[in-house]
């Protein structure tokens, strides 16, 4: 897109809009609708806008620029894994790492743990890559990222009655008390392992010199235990609890009187 007019010249320049990603901007791993990026352009005229999601920037670049445009250059913020990879217009603002943090022994044994537990998982079925690394976290699926959609959504359903992410969480937060992590359940698949403290509300680190007078903060796994709960109850945001895509686009109507 062009050059973005400046903040300070946007109606509510003083107002950072921030999403989640999945089921909030997109349907979990699907690309953003065009009615969904069209909205979004509409409200950056008036404020300041940011996703903010888990995964990593290219998996959130694919479903939030799909036909292949520079996503830093159609959001103001952009943070992936939790604000560890961070963007302000199109710039990468400075970092840390999850394995810096945790040290490769103590790393190799939580991977060691992980993978026994997975081998002796008796659930429908299993397909690959059941732990990801990534810069600020390792993300954890019980039934392998590699599942296909309809798998993936086979499993959420079973998941909901058997309760296996949280059961192995349980187990993760007894056996690694002392490694200061915390295991957050988010998507449909998995969960993410990552420092305590990084957690979505780290990505507002990055905007203490900013002048906003007002967060809004949107996702959808709201609850106690999902991965936009610390940001949704943070003081410093205001919280708005979505169930869909459809309804983020109702509330940024109402909120901002888009057509």
């Amino acid at each position: 897109m062009s050059t973005p007019i400046p903040f300070d010249q946007r109606p509510q320049g003083k107002t950072l809009c921030l999403f989640d990603v999945d089921g909030t901007l997109s349907l979990a791993r699907k690309s953003a609708t065009p009615e969904m990026l069209a909205l979004l352009k509409e409200l950056r005229k008036k404020c300041v806008i940011g996703f903010l999601g888990g995964s990593d920037f290219k998996k959130i670049e694919e479903q939030l620029a799909p036909n292949g445009e520079d996503v830093t250059k159609e959001f103001d913020f952009c943070f992936a894994e939790n604000g560890l990879t961070a963007y302000r217009l199109g710039v990468e603002l400075p970092s840390q790492s999850f394995i810096g943090y945790l040290g490769e022994e103590r790393y190799k044994k939580l991977v060691k743990f992980v993978l026994h537990y997975m081998a002796d998982l008796e659930i429908p079925i299993k397909r690959g890559t059941f732990m990801e690394f990534r810069r600020g976290m390792v993300n954890i699926s019980p039934i392998g990222r590699n599942a296909s959609a309809q798998e993936r959504d086979e499993f959420e359903a079973y998941d909901k009655i058997h309760k296996v992410r949280a059961a192995l969480v349980e187990q993760l937060q007894k056996e690694f008390a002392d490694y200061g992590l915390t295991f957050s359940i988010g998507g449909q698949i998995s969960f993410d392992a990552f420092p305590n403290g990084w957690d979505k509300t780290f990505a507002l680190t990055h905007l203490t010199t900013e002048s906003f007078e007002t967060i809004h903060f949107f996702g959808d796994k709201t609850y106690k235990g999902g991965n936009d709960y610390e940001i949704y109850t943070d003081e410093r945001t205001e919280g708005h609890s979505v169930e869909n895509p459809n309804d983020t686009m109702r509330i940024l109507r109402e909120l901002f009187q888009l057509s």
